[in-house]
């Protein structure tokens, strides 16, 4: 399917004189593409095709029904693709997949609350171990007594 500004490209190209073959190396398209468009006077029309029903189409109501059901809970994709096999469905389970998961709730993230102390109330303390070769050095505790407020006083 060649867009418009093809079309009208080929149009320009051939009536400034240049080859068929030229154009349509240059457009990445074949020779006979090419003459074809230009013995077209309009932009070739296509109609878009018919949907053709699925596999999966006379199960829909019934997956949509489950899914309604379990709100809000949500039933795994092989859950539901055992029980329309058990009920004659003989396509296979990445169609069901895409079909179930326009229809999954999206996952809502925690709000966390942010834990805030006085300055001088609470500290903090970091561990961390260092290896050497074969020895192993514990160490590094870092403590801050949170002072960044008081410093700010201060200065």
């Amino acid at each position: 399917m060649l867009t418009k500004e093809i079309f009208v490209d080929i149009h320009v190209r051939f009536a400034q004189g240049q080859s068929l073959r030229k154009i349509a190396s240059e457009l990445g398209i074949s020779r006979n593409t090419v003459k074809h468009h230009l013995q077209q006077q309009t932009m070739p029309t296509y109609a878009k095709r018919s949907q053709q029903p699925t596999k999966l189409s006379p199960f829909k109501p019934y997956l949509l029904q489950r899914i309604e059901l379990a709100k809000p809970d949500w039933i795994p994709a092989t859950v539901l693709f055992d029980e329309v096999v058990e009920n004659g469905y003989q396509g296979g389970i990445a169609q069901l997949r895409r079909f179930v998961c326009q229809f999954k709730p999206s996952i809502v993230p925690e709000v966390v609350v942010r834990f805030e102390t006085q300055p001088g109330q609470q500290m903090q303390i970091d561990f961390t171990s260092i290896r050497r070769g074969k020895k192993i050095a514990e160490s590094v505790c870092c403590n801050a007594r949170l002072f960044a407020c008081e410093l700010c006083k201060v200065l």
